[in-house]
Formats: C-alpha cells, sequence, structure tokens
C-alpha cells in the first residue's frame, strides 16, 4: 500500500453504495471522513444502523464516518471533496451546495456518465458550477473496474486517477490505496471519464445479449466493437487512445459488461427479456448511470461525425421503441467491411 502523504479530511457528497465504498477506503487509510446526503430522512435512516440495506446489504458505513444532511456541517475542514453524485444531479447538488464549498479544496468525482442538457463530464459540470470563483480548484476522475459490491467485499481491484494536476493524482493515488485496492494515475481526465460514461452503454447492449441468450461469441463481439466505437469517440474528443486500452477503458467495459452485479447490463438484460423500460427502472434501487448517457453519447457522435453503431442501437431499443431482436439482427446485417480496431 502507498504510505499516505497526509491525513486527509475528506468530504464525501452522495449517499450511495459507491460513497459508502469509499468511506470505507478512506477510512482504511486512515482519513477523517464527513458523508453528506440530499435528504434527511436517508441519512437518519443511515444513523440508525449504518447499514445500506438497498444497495449493499450487509455492508455498513464505518463508525467514525460522520453522517450529515446539513450544507453548512458537510465541509468543516475538509481537505478534499469527493463528489459520488450520479451525473444527472451533480449539477443540483453542486448548485445547491456552492456557497459553501471553501475555495480551493480539490474535487474527487467517481460519476461515470455524461450530463444530457449540455454533453460535459463530471469534472466538467462541477468546474462549470463553480465558476470564476472556482477557478483555482482542482479536479480529478476516480474510475476503473470498481464493481462497489466487489470493494465492499475487501476484493482486490485496481482505479485510475486522472488530473491534469499530477500531484493531485498522486495525492488521491495515495489518499484510496489500500491493500486491496492499487490505484494508478493518469493525466487524461477526458478519456478516463468518457471511458467510464460510454463503457455504461456498451454494458446495456451486453445485458440485452444475455436477455435473450445469444451467447458468448455474441458477446465477445460486442465488447469487441464496442471498445472500438467508444474509442474513436473519445480520439475525436481529444483523449489519447491508449487510455481506452487500460484499466479506466477495456478494464472497466469487461467488469461492467461480464458482472451480474452492475446496474447497466442487469437493465439491458430485463430489456432482453421483454420487459418495459420504465418498469425496469422503476424496480431498481440506484441509478443506472447508462440509460440517460446513451442519449448524451449519441448527440457526441453527431457533433463529432463519429460512427457508433451499437450506441445507435441501444438508442433504438431505449427511445424508439426498437425491438431488441430487430435491433440485434440490425446489426449483424450491416454491410460487410474490413475489420478496423481504431
Amino acid at each position: 500500500m502507498i504510505a499516505p502523504l497526509m491525513a486527509e479530511r475528506v468530504t464525501i457528497l452522495g449517499d450511495g453504495a459507491m460513497a459508502t465504498v469509499c468511506s470505507i477506503l478512506l477510512t482504511t487509510g486512515g482519513h477523517d471522513v464527513t458523508l453528506w446526503g440530499a435528504f434527511e430522512q436517508s441519512i437518519d435512516a443511515l444513523l440508525q444502523d449504518r447499514e445500506q440495506r438497498k444497495l449493499l446489504p450487509g455492508v455498513k458505513i464505518p463508525a467514525q464516518v460522520r453522517l450529515t444532511a446539513n450544507d453548512g456541517e458537510a465541509f468543516d475542514q475538509a481537505t478534499l471533496i469527493l463528489s459520488a453524485v450520479p451525473t444527472q444531479f451533480t449539477r443540483s447538488v453542486w448548485e445547491r451546495l456552492k456557497a459553501h464549498v471553501p475555495a480551493g479544496v480539490p474535487v474527487v468525482s467517481v460519476a461515470k456518465g455524461i450530463e444530457t442538457s449540455t454533453l460535459l463530464r463530471p469534472t466538467q459540470v462541477v468546474h462549470d458550477v463553480l465558476g470564476a470563483g472556482g477557478m483555482g480548484t482542482a479536479l480529478c476522475a476516480l474510475s476503473g473496474p470498481n464493481i462497489a459490491g466487489e470493494l465492499a467485499r475487501y476484493l482486490p481491484a485496481t482505479a485510475v486517477a486522472a488530473s491534469e494536476d499530477a500531484a493531485l493524482a498522486e495525492r488521491v493515488q495515495a489518499a484510496f490505496s489500500t491493500q486491496w485496492l492499487r490505484v494508478y494515475t493518469n493525466s487524461d481526465v477526458v478519456g478516463v471519464e468518457l471511458a467510464g460514461a460510454t463503457k455504461n452503454v456498451i454494458a446495456i447492449a451486453a445485458g440485452i445479449l444475455d436477455g435473450l441468450g445469444a451467447g458468448n461469441n455474441a458477446k465477445a463481439a460486442l465488447v469487441t466493437r464496442g471498445l472500438v466505437e467508444i474509442t474513436r469517440l473519445g480520439v475525436a474528443m481529444g483523449a489519447v487512445e491508449a487510455t481506452f486500452q487500460g484499466l479506466a477503458g477495456v478494464g472497466d467495459l469487461i467488469t461492467t459488461c461480464v458482472s451480474p452485479e452492475g446496474r447497466n447490463r442487469t437493465v439491458g438484460e430485463q430489456l432482453g427479456k421483454g420487459h418495459a423500460l420504465e418498469k425496469i427502472l422503476q424496480t431498481m434501487p440506484s441509478v443506472a448511470e447508462g440509460v440517460p448517457t446513451t442519449r448524451a453519447v449519441v448527440e457526441l457522435a453527431r457533433r463529432y461525425k463519429v460512427e457508433m453503431p451499437i450506441t445507435e442501437a441501444v438508442h433504438a431499443v431505449l427511445f424508439e421503441g426498437r425491438d431488441v431482436i430487430r435491433a440485434l439482427s440490425d446489426l449483424m446485417s450491416r454491410d460487410p467491411k474490413p475489420e478496423r480496431v481504431s
């Protein structure tokens, strides 16, 4: 385990599964943690026995973690802020808390999505909300193949801390490293965040194949071609191609497409079994980021003139009423062409 540069006082925004896991990781590393939730009733429920019954049954938030829904108390002496809010709610949460955010405290985002109204990545949303007053705020994206339930069970995993500020990336690396989580650094924030967002779209497609019983050959092809198209978009948007071959890219993609705990794969599986999207989402205890992100990625593909047939097929199933078997048939019957991997 990497020795921490210093003990941090971390404020975690959000009280979901990843926020809970991060509170465990950080307290294991000897850091002081405050966890803020947007809804007082949710925090009151956690205060009863600290167990995430719906999201992570049997997993408890460490006793030393302070729990609060008080906006003014959230950032008391904070040296690091962790944004663990779903992407589509990131803006509203940061707008609410903006007046209380201490100047110059770095922000780490673990959200994986694209804001549908602006097509901004999570760290861009935070920067946009903080505006001129937050121009000096250093930002970092923490991503990778990180299924929350596995991390909560202390199973070995890896992550990538991406920031244009190398010192911040190393600081986050030190803060989050434990005996069961190895953290790497990266300077390609665009690539790391885009990879984390777009892999959720491909995971929905993978779940559809599972629901249809299409087999492993089909899933291998899907994951491979899915990686090609999300890499293509990333490079068009200024990301480093190699990022998509690493942990935040293909690593996270594989995990999300095969894990039974993956929310987005689960949405796809239920679609493949013939269930309606609205009913699927109503029964889920947490947000499936890939659903709204699909809208955003299709728009980005159009804006950057990038061909993304799998993403377009997922969009057609989610929002255009396309039958899943028809969508798969359309993909399989596209014009023959040489294989291109970049």
